[in-house]
């Protein structure tokens, strides 16, 4: 196997790993406070990947990566599971993990800007046209509170692009769950005191599947997917394996039918297949 086909394997099997985390942030919110709920998964995280780091005896990162290592811990250990979580109070996860379809574009768009990938032309009229599709369901949405959620959701989607981007980059030279790691462990005194500042009253009535929904997005949504999703970046480019996220919406869409017995309206099936036949031609031209 190619370099390049490893990096769109492992990049698939993270974006299977990350079609969970709406739903199961979804049932998590239920029984915990958006607060509590992103600083606690960072911090169960941050404990297993600083557990790794020793374990295999990594080296520590040199100077000249903080500032990356903090970019990448600000979009996706802080900014991505904060925000998602509270417009998870706005709109259901159905209607949240369509605007996943926006971050391949994001994420490109910092690949070019940080990681100085250059995609071919065609490359980004297959991207903007899935990423179109999913601005035109979001703008057919309903009332202030759906408003409040899509405006949530679109400032999550930029700032986890960001996120991935300065991660897949620092990943081609510390290799993936090392990035993923020294970031958790980068944000773990932040984390750990907005966990003790959240902390609730009592935990008596949170539901098995509100835990295991913490435990879910703790585990692999935090760390798991991150391994094999930042190692395919630095593999098969950011732009281009990056696009692999206009799936995700497909699993995520299924999950949430399934598990919560949201109704998924046809509208956003068919945006999910627009989208996702915009894979193929990205693919081809990055």
């Amino acid at each position: 196997m190619t370099q390049t086909g490893a990096g769109w394997g492992s990049g698939m099997l993270g974006v299977i790993i990350f079609s969970g985390s709406l739903p199961a942030t979804r049932v998590a919110v239920g029984g915990f406070s958006p607060l509590f709920l992103t600083s606690a998964r960072a911090v169960i995280a941050a404990l297993l990947g600083a557990a790794l780091l020793l374990l295999l005896r990594q080296a520590w990162p040199q100077r000249r990566d903080l500032v990356p290592l903090a970019l990448t811990a600000a979009g996706v250990v802080v900014g991505f599971p904060l925000l998602t979580a509270l417009a998870l109070r706005h709109i259901t996860s159905a209607q949240s993990i369509v605007f996943i379809g926006l971050l391949p574009l994001a994420t490109a768009l910092f690949g070019v800007l940080r990681g100085r990938e250059r995609p071919r032309p065609v490359f980004w009229l297959f991207s903007c046209a899935g990423s179109l599709a999913v601005a035109l369901f979001a703008g057919r949405q309903g009332d202030g509170g759906t408003l409040t959620g899509t405006l949530l959701m679109l400032g999550a989607i930029l700032i986890c692009g960001l996120g991935y981007a300065e991660g897949a980059t620092l990943s081609r030279r510390l290799g993936g769950w090392q990035v993923i790691s020294w970031a958790l462990v980068l944000a773990l005194p932040g984390m750990a005191a907005v966990m003790l500042a959240s902390w609730p009253a009592g935990f008596s009535e949170v539901s098995l599947p509100e835990w295991l929904g913490l435990g879910y997005v703790s585990v692999f949504s935090m760390l798991v997917g991150f391994v094999f999703w930042y190692r395919g970046l630095a593999l098969g480019g950011i732009a281009g394996v990056g696009q692999l996220q206009l799936l995700q919406p497909f699993f995520g869409l299924a999950l949430a039918g399934l598990l919560l017995g949201e109704p998924v309206a046809g509208s956003m099936i068919v945006v999910t297949a627009l989208v996702g036949l915009c894979v193929a031609g990205a693919k081809r031209f990055a």
